[in-house]
């Protein structure tokens, strides 16, 4: 055998390439190349992959398509087909595993208010922990965080808290994420124009004064040259034994609100005040997640800071308590902003962002089309500039992002500028006139793709000075 083991074929393999070389026609010698016989490269797509190009490969600049190559036959994939068969796959096809869908709320919490001492004591004799507590102004009573008594369901557990205290609110922990970022390659648009908003120095009279927005959204660079002359405040609530969200996300909407007039990322509103509330931590499943006990906390931090426009570019699950609070808020006059979310157009509705009280936010291009991840839903509001709106990176510098992330902020600045404009509107007030000021897009009239429209900057500002007077 070993005698022979030359003719097998493998060890005939080279022969076999040097005889084809010479004597097939369809394959120059001076074209075959080592880069023939290598991988062929693959170029990114980073809005999704598969569902825009065609077929075709993006340029790694963005500019545009790369044609595929063409140079005959592959000899080296013929050859080695037939002296190197490939085993079968099993069944023919490759059996892809589904993506296990991240956590919606924590395995073993219930998350209350308005229980008493003696209804507590009652729990815990059950087997309930208590794990965190927190006083709530915004409710008048106290946040607790339960741990449930070992093999006790969820639901149940859930069940047995709301019927030891009847007067009480209980839900589960449910997790909210910031929306999906998806970086584009391709250039900026210019967001700003596409909803007429006003250049600093032509913003109308009495439509630009001083103004503190809140944003509850995850960590923030602070040291990004793009707040140097910024007014803003970051507070992290999450316990320090927790790990930090991520940077980008935070770091990017708040440039988009308040980044410094003279630096590469522009914000809507440079001169104002920025109270930016830190309430996610990096996850188990490294995602970065906030918790509806610490969302509650920073919406009543907000509260009692004096905030009346609040940013939440986050979803999650509907929630009793969160939705109480977000009723009561609006009831005090704050008008909280939130993103549709990125689920897609057969997604379930989004929370906050779909409760009535919030005012949807969805994503639109620069040509008014709809962002293909979109929610869409019969509560959502309107439609912003939401793909590839330049604003700043993580670390330094900017990039385009895309979402619906980042169209709620150019909603909020808006709304902003309405309430400094009139601070007696209320939000109701303030929902109202941003509607009808839209420019309207698709079906006449508010529609589940698009609400009531494309935010119209410069026409709100002008019907809040109308209620002013």
């Amino acid at each position: 055998m070993g005698a022979t083991s030359w003719l097998r074929p493998k060890a005939l393999l080279p022969l076999w390439i040097a005889v084809a070389l010479m004597v097939d026609p369809q394959v120059p010698s001076d074209q075959l190349t080592l880069a023939e016989f290598g991988p062929k490269p693959a170029f990114a797509d980073d809005d999704g992959g598969g569902d825009d190009g065609g077929g075709q490969s993006r340029s790694s600049d963005g500019s545009g398509t790369i044609p595929r190559r063409s140079t005959g036959p592959n000899l080296f994939r013929t050859l080695t087909d037939r002296f190197l068969p490939r085993p079968p796959r099993r069944g023919g096809r490759r059996v892809r595993r589904p993506a296990v869908p991240l956590p919606s709320r924590a395995p073993d919490q219930i998350v209350a208010t308005g229980l008493s001492s003696a209804e507590i004591g009652r729990l815990q004799a059950t087997g309930f922990t208590v794990l965190d507590r927190a006083d709530i102004q915004l409710l008048g009573s106290e946040l607790i965080r339960l741990r449930i008594p070992p093999n006790m369901p969820l639901e149940a557990a859930r069940d047995r808290v709301i019927d030891a205290a009847p007067q009480s609110a209980a839900d589960f922990v449910h997790y909210y994420r910031p929306g999906q970022e998806v970086e584009c390659a391709g250039p900026h648009c210019a967001a700003a124009g596409l909803i007429g908003w006003p250049a600093v120095t032509g913003l109308p009279a009495g439509c630009g004064g001083n103004v503190t927005i809140g944003l509850v959204d995850t960590a923030i660079n602070p040291a990004h040259a793009a707040f140097a002359k910024g007014r803003i405040e970051v507070l992290r609530l999450s316990d320090d034994g927790l790990p930090e969200s991520g940077r980008q996300h935070g770091t990017a909407v708040a440039a988009l609100l308040v980044g410094g007039a003279d630096s590469r990322t522009p914000g809507l509103l440079p001169h104002a005040r920025l109270i930016a509330v830190d309430a996610f931590h990096r996850g188990d499943r490294q995602d970065d997640r906030s918790d509806v006990y610490d969302l509650l906390r920073a919406l009543d931090l907000l509260s009692v800071r004096g905030v009346q426009v609040t940013n939440m570019s986050l979803s999650g699950p509907a929630n009793a308590l969160l939705e109480q609070v977000v009723r009561k808020l609006a009831e005090r006059g704050m008008v909280i902003v939130a993103a549709a979310g990125n689920g897609g157009p057969k997604a379930g509705p989004a929370y906050p962002a779909a409760y009535a009280d919030v005012i949807a936010v969805t994503a639109v291009d620069r040509r008014k089309r709809p962002y293909r991840r979109a929610g869409r839903g019969d509560h959502i509001d309107l439609a912003a500039p939401g793909v590839e709106v330049w604003t700043a990176a993580s670390v330094s510098g900017a990039r385009p992002k895309t979402g619906t992330s980042f169209a709620a902020p150019f909603v909020a600045a808006a709304a902003a500028l309405m309430k400094s404009a009139n601070s007696n509107a209320t939000a109701a007030d303030i929902h109202d006139a941003l509607g009808k000021s839209a420019e309207d897009l698709g079906a006449p009239g508010k529609d589940a793709v698009f609400g009531w429209g494309l935010l119209n900057a410069r026409a709100a500002c002008a019907v809040s000075q109308k209620k002013a007077t």
